[in-house]
């Protein structure tokens, strides 16, 4: 790839982690100073500032050690620094997915009407169970992490061993663990979250479809205000969809591919990894009153602020 090519694939990955740090972080701030207000967290705000602060800490990490890796390629396969990234990075991204599934899950249980009696019990349960769902996506990321640290450190012992059985070399056997090892592992701790997730959704973008096909048919128009509420929230849900879908491939393939800083591919990989916690925290900003009220609120302080 031309260095010209490869030097915009760099600012363009710059420049979405930075966005993404930032809405993030306005998730955060604008949530909790509604908690310290108001004394109390609904369980929505509870779900969206986990999600937002596992997002925030994790574009950082996710940041400094693509640059750092590439920048510094020899001493973040030699030294500790592969280690010490690899245990922030996969504790943060086993608990974003978690999140983010616990967050489709309530929009679920909250939005759609089923009669069932399993999703009714679910529908009365769930919103109380949010706090000790949180917690137990941190016990688990947390023994994820653990799994991925003890690759990690085998990987990180091969390097300076260099004595394999079967007379391999340490790129052999390195690619043999990658292969084997950690992608089936990320594999199955991403899948588990991502089936919850697509039954959720799967679910609540057949109720809006049937809702809004049975509004459309008793307005006779697509200009009532109910219908178009509704093809609105039908629309964020499929973008939550394809940006979770697209994190989760981007996550497994890049586990099966382990592609270098110097391969013409590392930046957009990047950036189509880093894509969906970028992109889908500004949707939740618009597609959330109190966010995107104090959002707006915003953009014409600095609209002033400019123009003065």
């Amino acid at each position: 790839m031309k260095p010209g090519l490869t030097a915009f694939f760099i600012l363009l990955f710059a420049l979405l982690c930075v966005l993404g740090i930032l809405a993030n972080g306005f998730i955060v701030l604008v949530l909790s100073r509604e908690w310290m207000r108001s004394g109390r967290l609904l369980p929505s705000d509870m779900i969206l500032i986990s999600l937002g602060a596992s997002r925030f800490c994790l574009q950082w990490v996710g940041m400094v050690r693509n640059f750092y890796f590439f920048l510094h390629l020899v001493e973040y396969c030699r030294g500790t620094a592969w280690q010490f990234f690899g245990l922030h990075w996969d504790f943060l991204n086993s608990a974003t997915f978690w999140f983010g599934t616990w967050l489709s899950v309530l929009f679920c249980v909250k939005i759609a009407t089923f009669t069932h009696p399993t999703f009714l019990w679910l529908k009365w349960r769930f919103p109380g169970s949010v706090p000790w769902l949180l917690l137990g996506s941190l016990l688990v990321a947390f023994i994820v992490t653990l799994l991925f640290f003890w690759g990690n450190y085998s990987m990180y012992q091969g390097f300076f061993i260099r004595k394999f059985s079967g007379n391999m070399t340490y790129e052999q056997w390195s690619r043999r663990l990658e292969i084997y090892y950690f992608l089936p592992l990320k594999f199955i701790t991403l899948s588990i979250p991502c089936s919850i997730f697509l039954i959720s959704i799967a679910l609540l973008i057949t109720f809006l479809r049937r809702h809004t096909r049975r509004m459309w048919h008793n307005a006779h128009s697509l200009q009532d205000s109910s219908t178009q509420a509704l093809t609105s929230a039908l629309r964020s849900i499929i973008s939550f969809l394809v940006l979770y879908v697209m994190s989760f491939v981007s996550l497994v393939v890049d586990a099966a591919l382990f592609l270098s800083s110097d391969s013409d591919w590392y930046w957009p990989w990047q950036i189509l990894t880093y894509l969906g916690t970028s992109v889908h925290s500004f949707i939740l900003i618009l597609s959330n009153l109190r966010l995107r009220r104090v959002f707006r609120q915003l953009l014409l302080l600095a609209r002033g602020f400019w123009v003065a």
